[in-house]
Protein backbone atom coordinates (compact mmCIF):
# COMPACT_ATOMS: atom_id res chain seq x y z
CA UNK A 1 0.00 0.00 0.00
CA UNK A 2 1.64 3.27 -0.81
CA UNK A 3 1.54 5.86 2.12
CA UNK A 4 0.96 9.74 0.62
CA UNK A 5 4.44 11.41 1.03
CA UNK A 6 5.20 14.60 3.04
CA UNK A 7 2.14 13.69 5.47
CA UNK A 8 2.88 17.13 7.57
CA UNK A 9 2.24 18.58 4.49
CA UNK A 10 -1.35 17.68 4.27
CA UNK A 11 -3.12 19.61 7.01
CA UNK A 12 -1.03 22.27 9.00
CA UNK A 13 0.25 20.54 12.07
CA UNK A 14 2.34 22.66 14.15
CA UNK A 15 2.66 22.86 18.04
CA UNK A 16 -1.05 23.39 18.25
CA UNK A 17 -2.51 20.56 19.77
CA UNK A 18 -4.41 22.22 22.72
CA UNK A 19 -5.59 24.51 20.50
CA UNK A 20 -6.70 21.66 17.97
CA UNK A 21 -7.89 19.95 20.69
CA UNK A 22 -10.32 22.09 21.73
CA UNK A 23 -11.47 23.02 18.25
CA UNK A 24 -12.54 19.23 17.75
CA UNK A 25 -14.58 19.40 20.86
CA UNK A 26 -16.55 22.31 19.81
CA UNK A 27 -16.89 20.82 16.53
CA UNK A 28 -18.20 17.24 18.54
CA UNK A 29 -20.45 19.66 20.46
CA UNK A 30 -22.02 21.71 17.95
CA UNK A 31 -22.92 18.04 15.66
CA UNK A 32 -24.66 17.15 19.11
CA UNK A 33 -26.32 20.19 19.57
CA UNK A 34 -27.33 19.96 15.44
CA UNK A 35 -28.54 16.35 15.80
CA UNK A 36 -30.83 16.61 18.55
CA UNK A 37 -32.24 19.57 17.25
CA UNK A 38 -32.98 17.81 13.84
CA UNK A 39 -33.78 14.56 15.45
CA UNK A 40 -34.63 14.40 18.82
CA UNK A 41 -32.26 13.29 22.00
CA UNK A 42 -32.49 9.51 21.65
CA UNK A 43 -29.94 8.38 19.75
CA UNK A 44 -31.57 4.95 19.26
CA UNK A 45 -33.91 6.84 16.65
CA UNK A 46 -31.90 9.15 15.52
CA UNK A 47 -28.96 8.22 13.55
CA UNK A 48 -27.20 11.51 13.13
CA UNK A 49 -27.04 11.92 17.01
CA UNK A 50 -26.02 8.13 16.95
CA UNK A 51 -22.63 9.11 14.99
CA UNK A 52 -21.85 12.22 16.61
CA UNK A 53 -22.01 10.25 20.02
CA UNK A 54 -19.29 8.04 17.75
CA UNK A 55 -16.90 10.79 17.72
CA UNK A 56 -17.58 12.35 20.86
CA UNK A 57 -16.19 8.37 22.16
CA UNK A 58 -13.16 8.77 19.79
CA UNK A 59 -12.16 11.91 21.61
CA UNK A 60 -13.09 11.14 24.44
CA UNK A 61 -15.21 14.04 25.30
CA UNK A 62 -16.75 14.00 29.01
CA UNK A 63 -20.53 12.26 29.54
CA UNK A 64 -20.92 15.66 31.63
CA UNK A 65 -19.96 17.54 28.16
CA UNK A 66 -22.21 15.71 25.86
CA UNK A 67 -25.58 15.44 28.07
CA UNK A 68 -25.00 19.25 28.48
CA UNK A 69 -25.19 19.71 25.35
CA UNK A 70 -28.04 17.48 24.40
CA UNK A 71 -30.34 19.54 26.86
CA UNK A 72 -28.63 22.70 25.21
CA UNK A 73 -30.18 21.91 21.86
CA UNK A 74 -34.03 21.75 23.50
CA UNK A 75 -33.31 25.52 24.56
CA UNK A 76 -35.70 27.72 21.87
CA UNK A 77 -32.41 30.47 22.32
CA UNK A 78 -29.85 27.97 20.62
CA UNK A 79 -29.57 28.96 17.33
CA UNK A 80 -29.34 26.41 14.03
CA UNK A 81 -25.47 25.58 13.10
CA UNK A 82 -24.54 25.67 9.56
CA UNK A 83 -21.69 22.81 7.89
CA UNK A 84 -19.80 25.25 4.76
CA UNK A 85 -16.78 24.78 2.90
CA UNK A 86 -14.91 27.64 1.98
CA UNK A 87 -12.16 27.26 -0.87
CA UNK A 88 -9.15 29.97 -1.26
CA UNK A 89 -5.93 30.15 -3.05
CA UNK A 90 -3.76 31.21 -1.08
CA UNK A 91 0.02 32.69 -1.99
CA UNK A 92 1.71 30.74 -5.10
CA UNK A 93 -1.72 29.22 -6.30
CA UNK A 94 -1.59 26.62 -3.42
CA UNK A 95 -4.88 25.61 -2.87
CA UNK A 96 -6.60 26.04 0.60
CA UNK A 97 -9.71 24.25 1.72
CA UNK A 98 -11.68 25.90 5.36
CA UNK A 99 -14.41 23.67 7.10
CA UNK A 100 -16.61 25.53 9.09
CA UNK A 101 -19.55 25.18 11.39
CA UNK A 102 -21.47 28.24 12.26
CA UNK A 103 -24.57 29.37 13.55
CA UNK A 104 -23.96 32.88 11.52
CA UNK A 105 -23.24 32.63 7.92
CA UNK A 106 -22.68 36.62 7.75
CA UNK A 107 -20.37 36.74 10.33
CA UNK A 108 -18.21 34.36 8.90
CA UNK A 109 -18.50 35.83 5.54
CA UNK A 110 -16.87 38.78 6.93
CA UNK A 111 -14.30 37.03 8.55
CA UNK A 112 -13.27 35.10 5.85
CA UNK A 113 -12.71 38.34 3.84
CA UNK A 114 -11.21 40.09 6.47
CA UNK A 115 -8.40 37.08 6.44
CA UNK A 116 -7.72 37.39 3.54
CA UNK A 117 -7.60 41.26 3.20
CA UNK A 118 -5.29 40.94 6.06
CA UNK A 119 -3.02 37.81 5.24
CA UNK A 120 -3.20 37.66 1.26
CA UNK A 121 -4.82 34.73 -1.03
CA UNK A 122 -8.43 35.58 -2.54
CA UNK A 123 -11.73 33.43 -2.06
CA UNK A 124 -12.15 30.94 -5.39
CA UNK A 125 -15.45 29.80 -6.62
CA UNK A 126 -16.94 26.26 -5.52
CA UNK A 127 -15.56 23.38 -7.25
CA UNK A 128 -12.45 25.17 -8.10
CA UNK A 129 -10.02 24.21 -5.45
CA UNK A 130 -12.31 21.15 -4.40
CA UNK A 131 -11.66 18.78 -7.45
CA UNK A 132 -8.05 18.30 -6.07
CA UNK A 133 -8.83 16.84 -3.52
CA UNK A 134 -10.01 14.16 -2.05
CA UNK A 135 -12.41 13.40 1.05
CA UNK A 136 -10.38 10.53 3.17
CA UNK A 137 -10.66 8.90 6.98
CA UNK A 138 -7.41 9.42 8.60
CA UNK A 139 -6.37 7.62 11.36
CA UNK A 140 -3.81 8.34 13.66
CA UNK A 141 -1.64 5.68 16.37
CA UNK A 142 1.04 6.16 18.16
CA UNK A 143 4.38 3.77 17.28
CA UNK A 144 3.97 2.71 21.08
CA UNK A 145 0.99 2.13 21.13
CA UNK A 146 0.73 -0.63 18.56
CA UNK A 147 2.50 -3.39 16.57
CA UNK A 148 2.94 -2.49 13.10
CA UNK A 149 2.76 -5.74 11.15
CA UNK A 150 -0.82 -7.07 13.60
CA UNK A 151 -1.89 -3.30 12.98
CA UNK A 152 -1.60 -3.25 9.29
CA UNK A 153 -3.07 -6.47 8.54
CA UNK A 154 -6.23 -5.76 11.22
CA UNK A 155 -6.72 -2.35 9.06
CA UNK A 156 -6.08 -3.71 5.80
CA UNK A 157 -8.87 -6.44 6.65
CA UNK A 158 -11.29 -3.93 7.48
CA UNK A 159 -10.92 -1.62 4.84
CA UNK A 160 -8.56 0.74 5.19
CA UNK A 161 -6.29 2.06 1.53
CA UNK A 162 -2.89 2.88 2.62
CA UNK A 163 -1.04 2.83 5.48
CA UNK A 164 1.82 5.04 6.37
CA UNK A 165 5.09 4.68 8.86
CA UNK A 166 5.94 8.15 10.09
CA UNK A 167 8.78 8.86 12.73
CA UNK A 168 6.61 8.53 15.26
CA UNK A 169 2.69 7.58 14.23
CA UNK A 170 1.69 4.85 11.75
CA UNK A 171 -1.03 6.76 9.38
CA UNK A 172 -4.23 4.74 8.15
CA UNK A 173 -6.52 6.12 5.16
CA UNK A 174 -9.41 4.89 4.71
CA UNK A 175 -12.67 5.77 2.50
CA UNK A 176 -14.91 7.97 4.66
CA UNK A 177 -17.46 5.01 5.13
CA UNK A 178 -14.84 2.63 6.11
CA UNK A 179 -13.87 4.81 8.93
CA UNK A 180 -15.02 3.64 12.14
CA UNK A 181 -15.03 -0.05 10.79
CA UNK A 182 -11.39 0.34 10.66
CA UNK A 183 -11.18 1.98 14.01
CA UNK A 184 -12.69 -0.55 15.71
CA UNK A 185 -10.65 -3.09 14.30
CA UNK A 186 -7.94 -1.10 15.51
CA UNK A 187 -9.44 -1.22 19.21
CA UNK A 188 -10.53 -4.76 18.96
CA UNK A 189 -5.88 -5.40 19.06
CA UNK A 190 -6.23 -3.24 21.82
CA UNK A 191 -3.92 -0.27 20.13
CA UNK A 192 -5.09 3.53 21.30
CA UNK A 193 -5.89 5.31 18.05
CA UNK A 194 -5.30 8.87 18.91
CA UNK A 195 -6.73 10.48 15.99
CA UNK A 196 -10.17 9.41 13.25
CA UNK A 197 -11.21 12.30 11.42
CA UNK A 198 -12.76 13.15 8.13
CA UNK A 199 -9.75 14.56 6.19
CA UNK A 200 -8.89 16.65 3.08
CA UNK A 201 -5.98 14.88 1.31
CA UNK A 202 -4.48 16.44 -1.95
CA UNK A 203 -4.06 14.79 -5.04
CA UNK A 204 -1.49 16.90 -6.75
CA UNK A 205 0.88 19.57 -4.01
CA UNK A 206 2.30 22.91 -5.33
CA UNK A 207 6.04 23.46 -4.39
CA UNK A 208 6.81 26.49 -2.92
CA UNK A 209 9.54 28.58 -1.65
CA UNK A 210 10.56 29.22 2.25
CA UNK A 211 8.81 33.23 1.46
CA UNK A 212 5.77 31.73 -0.06
CA UNK A 213 5.24 29.39 2.45
CA UNK A 214 5.82 31.44 5.33
CA UNK A 215 2.90 33.51 3.68
CA UNK A 216 0.83 30.64 3.59
CA UNK A 217 1.25 29.42 7.06
CA UNK A 218 0.41 33.35 8.15
CA UNK A 219 -3.04 33.16 6.16
CA UNK A 220 -3.69 29.09 7.78
CA UNK A 221 -2.55 29.97 11.09
CA UNK A 222 -5.48 33.25 10.85
CA UNK A 223 -7.87 30.94 9.39
CA UNK A 224 -7.26 28.18 11.99
CA UNK A 225 -7.95 30.48 15.11
CA UNK A 226 -11.45 31.89 13.87
CA UNK A 227 -14.24 30.41 16.43
CA UNK A 228 -16.16 29.22 13.39
CA UNK A 229 -13.06 27.11 11.58
CA UNK A 230 -12.97 23.68 12.13
CA UNK A 231 -10.25 22.61 9.98
CA UNK A 232 -7.57 23.40 7.13
CA UNK A 233 -6.35 21.68 4.24
CA UNK A 234 -4.01 22.54 2.07
CA UNK A 235 -1.50 20.91 -0.45
CA UNK A 236 1.82 23.18 -0.23
CA UNK A 237 4.72 21.51 -0.54
CA UNK A 238 6.89 23.50 1.74
CA UNK A 239 10.50 23.42 2.16
CA UNK A 240 11.95 21.18 5.35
Amino acid sequence: MAGHSKWANIKHRKDRADKKKGKIFSRVAKEIISATKLGGPDPKSNPRLRLALQKARIVNMPNDNIERNIKKASSADQADYHELTYELYGHGGVGIIVDVMTDNKNRISSEMRIATNKRGGTIANPGSVAFNFDRKGVLQISKKNAIEDELFLASTEAGAEDFEATDDAFIITTDPSQLYAVRDAINHLGFDCEEAELEMIPKVYVECDTEIAKENFALIDWLEDLEDVDAVYHNMKAPE
